[in-house]
């Protein structure tokens, strides 16, 4: 189904029983976020959609939009997140598939027909986008979130920010969060593994200003698409006329020739010039769960601001999972397996992306193995293909294991992984909000081997046997190894032992691994001894890393108590207590922390 506009979204939503609305005065500053923070972490009955109608502003928020299963497939049209991955799979076939005669040649055009409809079409007449034009514009009268405490100040969540290579013409429509620096310029955060990045070397080198426009808001299909990890030549406007059925409308911009969604609620148009010095952008409390340090990243200044007369502020929050971002996380693990499958590793059944490994963190591979050393050759696929060259965890496992089951996960590991031989480190380019790696965006990676061993593979016929947590304080950090070979000698059937900081309570298995996940580099903090493996999670000093080390994001006790004397006011229902609670005593001084002293 088509959204014709972010109003028909929040329709349905309503209806659905999604969302809820908050008429009463709430604060754009850590108050917004902290009320969202409550509902994106419950269960599927309570996580619900959020409608702010008193920001400060003539605009009102809505926000964890995408923040479950159901909501996501409201936004993309489907009942369920794999049929979108059944019709490419459909569609691939169809296309591929030996064409015997004319007739087999005529059943394909109706496939053409209907993608020629997913094609964007460009307008000419008035776009719904552009009813309000401000050539003064002043971003302070969006409402723009300040998302965490120490966050280098407010942030726009949920940009489409759409380039063209000044070459080649092509499109890129991206989501790089914006940080707002006053009311007309903002930063623009690409990484440099990014298609906007390349955009903006493209401008560099032939000493060009590079024009830019950000769509915020209309059919929520078109936000999906803009983080989808698509090949630098595929449009993400075809993507999204693809999920929707239906072609996207298009309109130039005012001030520059960028062409923007019609049905958007938000466009900001604007430039980044590639000769201006850039400026130190951050922190920001991102979606590994940690600040994202400071960095210098190119300004974006604003030219003009068109918006709907009824227009709608859509944003996100990010942090410490699970919240919204982990349900867009999911449409993507789903809608990009049939391609993966078709054009990559054909021999992949399923894979799994779980929360807890913030997207690029931990990929679970199943499947269907034939001969000795496949695990390996998908290992080497899937670190070369796209945006899967970040994943620096991945576990390959065969098609007798349940990836959906964590138990069955574990079993397959302790049942047949080798830590000598099935244990496998390469370095290779990470995200570049890895904090554990040893230089920002490069560092190691870490394969299990956890098929099923055929003949040639059984070089060692002691697999692992079982695994075991031990909890570290800060004072025997640098004893830490020590310890856990200690413990290997007691208990003679263990073969992993996970070290992980002791304020983590010890069955608090999604937190352990959320954790250790972002604090491990495997090639620096993997011991592999005979029969064991030593993976250490903790929490790491800078004299170890050379590098800043992040503080996990949670909210400050002011703002807390704050939300909890005008809970009743919201009328958002039974009360929920703050998330931030729970991960306070994960908190460090370090990094994001002193810098935010320095600007007081």
């Amino acid at each position: 189904m088509a959204f014709e506009n972010i109003q028909q979204f929040i329709e349905r939503l309503t209806q659905e029983g999604e969302l809820i609305e908050c008429n009463t005065p709430v604060s754009t500053e850590l108050e917004i976020t902290e009320i969202a923070d409550r509902f994106s972490k419950q269960p599927a009955n309570t996580n619900k959609a959020i409608l702010f109608t008193q920001t400060g502003t003539k605009f009102p928020v809505l926000i964890n939009s995408f923040g479950s299963e159901k909501r996501m497939n409201i936004a993309l049209g489907t009942k369920n997140l794999d049929d979108v991955a059944a019709r490419i799979d459909t569609l691939f076939k169809t296309v591929s598939h030996p064409k015997k005669n004319i007739w087999d040649k005529l059943k394909v055009l109706p496939l053409l027909y209907e993608l020629q409809s997913w094609m964007p079409k460009v307008i000419t007449s008035s776009a719904a986008c552009q009813e309000v034009v401000n050539h003064t514009p002043d971003l302070h009268e969006i409402p723009i979130l300040k998302c965490w405490p120490y966050d280098g100040g407010k942030f726009i969540t949920l940009p489409m920010v759409i380039t063209s290579h000044p070459e080649t013409g092509i499109r890129n429509v991206g989501m790089y969060r914006m940080q707002v620096c006053d009311k007309n310029t903002t930063g623009m955060h690409w990484h440099l593994h990014k298609t906007g990045a390349n955009h903006y070397k493209a401008y560099k080198k032939l000493g060009k200003k590079m024009p830019i426009s950000v769509a915020l808001g209309g059919d929520p299909a078109h936000t999906f698409s803009a983080t989808a990890p698509l090949p630098e030549n595929i449009d993400e406007f075809m993507l999204s006329g693809f999920l929707r059925k239906k072609k996207v409308q298009l309109v130039k911009s005012i001030t520059n020739d960028i062409l923007v969604p019609a049905d958007a609620d938000f466009i900001i148009e604007g430039y980044v010039d590639p000769s201006e010095e850039k400026f130190m952008e951050g922190p920001f409390g991102d979606h590994t769960g940690f600040y994202s340090l400071p960095d210098v990243y190119p300004y974006f200044h604003v030219t003009c601001i068109t918006h709907r007369k009824k227009a709608v502020f859509p944003t996100t929050i990010v942090g410490i999972p699970p919240m919204e971002d982990a349900w867009i996380g999911k449409a993507t693990e789903r809608i990009f397996l049939a391609p993966i499958k078709l054009m990559l590793v054909p021999e992949m059944i399923d894979y799994s992306m779980p929360d807890a490994g913030v997207a690029h963190n931990l990929v679970i591979a199943k499947i269907q193995k034939e001969f000795p050393g496949q695990a390996l050759k998908v290992m080497n696929t899937l670190w070369g293909a796209g945006q899967m060259m970040f994943n620096k965890t991945l576990v390959v496992v065969d098609q007798n294991c349940e990836i959906s089951s964590p138990e069955s996960i574990v079993s397959a590991i302790c049942n047949h992984t080798s830590p000598q031989h099935d244990v496998h480190i390469l370095h290779g380019p990470l995200d570049v909000l890895d904090h554990a790696a040893p230089q920002t965006g490069y560092g190691s990676k870490l394969c299990i081997d956890a098929t099923e061993k055929l003949p040639e593979e059984m070089q060692n016929p002691n697999p692992a046997q079982s695994y075991s947590c031990i909890p570290i304080t800060e004072t025997e950090y640098s004893n830490r190894v020590t310890i856990a070979q200690e413990y290997a000698q007691k208990h003679q059937n263990i073969s992993f032992i996970i070290l992980h900081d002791a304020t983590i309570e010890a069955h608090d298995y999604h937190t352990i691994l959320w954790h250790i996940l972002n604090n491990c580099d495997p090639k620096r903090d993997c011991v592999i001894q005979n029969n064991l493996v030593i993976f250490d999670g903790t929490t790491k000093q800078s004299d170890i890393t050379q590098r800043d080390w992040p503080t996990p994001v949670v909210n400050s006790d002011e703002i807390i108590e704050v939300v909890n004397k005008k809970w009743n006011e919201y009328n958002l229902g039974e009360f929920i207590p703050s998330p931030s609670l729970k991960y306070k005593k994960l908190q460090t001084k370090q990094s994001a922390w002193l810098y935010s002293q320095t600007k007081k």
